[in-house]
């Protein structure tokens, strides 16, 4: 006999908004979540890299159009006289596509028209419009990558600084190829149009970089414990200085805390989940064995009918196979009631255990639970 009752099921649920409109999307969302989770218990590495991958394409791209909107509206604000200000580095004098321009890594050429007007889309306005975009837009992907893609617990400010170290380069770079193109492209295309090209050739560009600078500065956790206490045991098994050991277990310590911190919380949060979905598909399995039930007796009632009426026997015999099979309906449902009850008991345990863990850990690094 389970310990838990139909009532403390129930307490395990997280209550919908009042708002139809935002329960609608809670319920398409915590369906997907626990969807998610369950594959994920059953291919943890693809599942892990799958879910890595996702969030690093969305944000990334998500940045992209970010960027594409405030270049096709914030050289517009500065106006014609920052268009029209000279600013370029190396300024190097080239020739492509029967084009004259300066090659530049920092700045634009100024953009004319036909009739030799400064045009939009050029000079000193368009490369602050431009370093403005990319750095806001880094701004709103950092945390985005640090906190939902790799889930790093390491220092923010060590992070921040090589991941703005990495934009700086990578921004270099990208400057250096869009030198070469900008310029021809500006005399065949509308401001807007290149300046779309640009973000999407700056955003594919950086974010093939950006995956590796981000597999450096968001380790994973778990990798860099297994090689520190490697490390460690090493030093231990070579009988290494007691200063060199006692660096390496200090290393190896702090790298566990955080492989730990990241494991529980992890857990924690899936337990949550699916706890909720184990104990919301049982008391949909109770709600379908309600209307089962329903069913048999209303298939009973036409049996009992047809013979009182005296149908013919090809009558009475389809009442009858409509009978048993709502019966047989009934009791598979029943069954399954027994079986999704039992999974909510286990899931209400592992919860109980992962809660428990997380607690235990975030306790013995000084951290309390959000």
């Amino acid at each position: 006999m389970s310990k838990y009752t139909e009532k403390d099921l129930q307490l395990q649920l997280r209550p919908y908004s009042k708002n139809g409109f935002v329960a609608f999307f809670q319920k398409i969302w915590r369906g997907w979540l626990s969807a998610w989770y369950g594959f994920a218990d059953k291919h943890p590495t693809f599942s892990n890299i799958l879910y890595m991958v996702f969030f690093f394409i969305v944000f990334s791209e998500g940045v992209t159009i970010y960027q594409m909107l405030v270049l096709i509206f914030l050289p517009e604000l500065f106006g014609i006289g920052l268009a029209g200000t000279d600013f370029m580095w190396p300024k190097i004098p080239i020739s492509l596509f029967g084009v004259d321009y300066n090659w530049n890594i920092l700045g634009y050429d100024i953009v004319y028209d036909k009739a030799g007007a400064v045009m939009i889309g050029g000079g000193l306005g368009y490369f602050i419009a431009f370093e403005l975009a990319t750095f806001t837009a880094q701004c709103i992907n950092f945390p985005l990558q640090r906190n939902i893609t790799y889930r790093s617990h390491g220092n923010p400010w060590y992070q921040a600084m090589w991941y703005f170290i990495g934009w700086v380069l990578v921004s270099l770079f990208c400057n250096a190829i869009n030198g070469l193109w900008i310029p021809p492209a500006s005399k065949i295309m509308a401001p807007w149009l290149y300046s779309i090209l640009v973000m999407i050739a700056q955003g594919g560009i950086s974010m093939v970089i950006f995956f590796f600078i981000f597999l450096v500065i968001f380790p994973d956790n778990n990798k860099v414990a297994r090689k520190a206490k490697a490390k460690y045991e090493k030093l231990v098994a070579a009988k290494a200085p007691a200063a060199k050991i006692a660096k390496a277990e200090k290393a190896y310590k702090a790298a566990q805390d955080k492989a730990d911190r990241s494991n529980s919380e992890k857990e924690y949060h899936q337990s949550l989940t699916q706890v909720n979905s184990k104990v919301l598909k049982y008391f949909a399995t109770v709600k379908k064995a309600g209307a089962a039930e329903a069913e048999t007796k209303a298939a009973r009632k036409a049996l009992e009918d047809a013979r009182k009426a005296k149908l013919p026997e090809k009558k009475l015999a389809q009442k009858v196979a409509e009978l048993a099979e709502a019966q047989k309906s009934e009791e598979e449902l029943k069954e399954r009631i027994e079986h999704n009850f039992e999974a909510a008991c286990t899931a209400i345990d592992v919860k109980t255990e992962k809660t428990r863990v997380y607690t235990e850990v975030m306790a013995r690094l000084g951290l309390t639970i959000k």
